[in-house]
């Protein structure tokens, strides 16, 4: 499920709001407003290899709203406290992890966990660079060339995914 929101932000006073959902935080007629369309994911993925989780971005409304409380999740992001069994990575925004081998064996815990009938989830803040990175290195991981993981994970879970050219060559420099 990928919903579509709108988010207004003030350049001026670095505050953003969900239109239509809470407050504006900046009344101020005085100067502009922006409008983006963002989308959030909750979105099941199966891999090619058979094996499927959630990707998910970081909804600040309500993060943990689920049909199904997951057994298991990896976040990219710090902001994600859920009440369910987790771990993080630490992992920039629109950046690369320092240990490539962490990343590696956090993703290879995940899929064992898939495997064995676990419902995991993967997710960072916008569900776009990091979960994106991730999933093209899951992708490796199950055997899919490392030279189209990129255009897969682009086709099949979300076109906004692996935002950076340094999240490209990372996947890139990677061999399962």
């Amino acid at each position: 499920m990928t919903e579509t929101r709108v988010i207004v932000a003030c350049a001026e006073h670095k505050v953003h709001w969900y239109l239509g959902a809470e407050p504006a935080k900046c009344t101020d007629q005085e100067h502009q407003h922006r409008q983006f369309e963002v989308h959030r994911h909750c979105d099941v993925v199966v891999l090619p290899d058979g094996t499927q989780f959630q990707a998910v971005s970081f909804d600040a409304m309500d993060p943990y709203a689920r049909d199904r409380q997951p057994d298991y999740g990896l976040y990219l992001d710090f902001r994600w406290r859920p009440s369910w069994v987790h771990d993080h990575l630490d992992w920039p925004d629109f950046g690369v992890p320092r240990d490539s081998a962490a990343v590696v064996t956090a993703l290879r815990s995940l899929l064992d966990r898939a495997r064995t009938g676990q419902q995991v989830e993967l997710g960072c803040l916008g569900g776009h660079g990091r979960t994106g990175t991730a999933l093209a290195i899951l992708a490796i991981l199950t055997g899919h060339a490392a030279s189209d993981a990129i255009s897969w994970v682009r086709g099949n879970y979300c076109p906004d995914a692996v935002e950076t050219a340094g999240q490209e060559a990372f996947i890139m420099g990677l061999r399962s």
